[in-house]
């Protein structure tokens, strides 16, 4: 299913509610205490991306992954974390894609998710069991509505030459299909979906005409 147009399961609602201005009780998630330093600094990432998002408490994290973990699923990660694994790992290959030219906005956003999932120094160590890149989804979450679009251009960009290198008859992953080119292909194939919708519903002949093929 394409990462860039499936729907995808909601993150715990406790993620999108007001904080309790430091006052909630829970820290803890199993055996690990989220520090305050890390979740500073995981904000402040947060901040980077989208300045109108409100800072998240220790509270929340701890809420939201204890729920999860309540969730029955055999000790695997949760759909919605899987699902925005996925737009991880799309963000990523657009980002290290020779031959795209991410547009700066999305590229910002880009960057900023992938560096911190990369990051040694993350909220919620990626090892614990179920909720371990909970922190990682959240940051993807954050960042997935500038760079959604870029994707979807990306995705589309991949298929096409996919398409042309086929017609090339051309083994190498890369080369020289750019942005530019893409652009070029996408309106070619626009142009050759229209004929041949107006075709499917027109006729060579002229209207009103008799004329018939015939096999001699």
């Amino acid at each position: 299913m394409n990462v860039a147009t499936a729907s995808i399961a909601p993150l715990p609602d406790v993620l999108s509610q007001p904080g309790l201005n430091g006052n909630g009780r829970r820290h803890l998630i199993g055996r690990h205490d989220l520090d305050p330093g890390a979740l500073r600094h995981f904000n402040e990432l947060i901040a980077q991306i989208d300045l109108g998002h409100a800072p998240l408490e220790r509270d929340q994290v701890a809420s939201a992954a204890r729920e999860l973990i309540d969730q029955p699923g055999d000790g695997i990660a949760p759909a919605c974390i899987r699902q925005r694994m996925r737009r991880a790992g799309a963000l990523d290959l657009m980002l290290t894609d020779p031959e795209w030219e991410t547009l700066a906005v999305a590229q910002v956003a880009a960057a900023i998710v992938v560096s911190y999932l990369r990051d040694s120094f993350n909220l919620i160590p990626n090892g614990l069991p179920v909720v371990g890149r909970l922190d990682d989804a959240v940051m993807v979450e954050t960042g997935w509505p500038i760079a959604a679009d870029e994707v979807r251009n990306y995705l589309d960009f991949c298929r096409l030459r996919r398409i042309e290198a086929e017609l090339r008859g051309e083994q190498r992953p890369h080369f020289g299909f750019t942005r530019e080119t893409w652009l070029v292909a996408r309106q070619a194939e626009a142009e050759w979906i229209a004929h041949c919708r107006q075709v499917a519903t027109n006729s060579y002949l002229p209207a009103g005409s008799s004329q018939r093929f015939r096999v001699s």
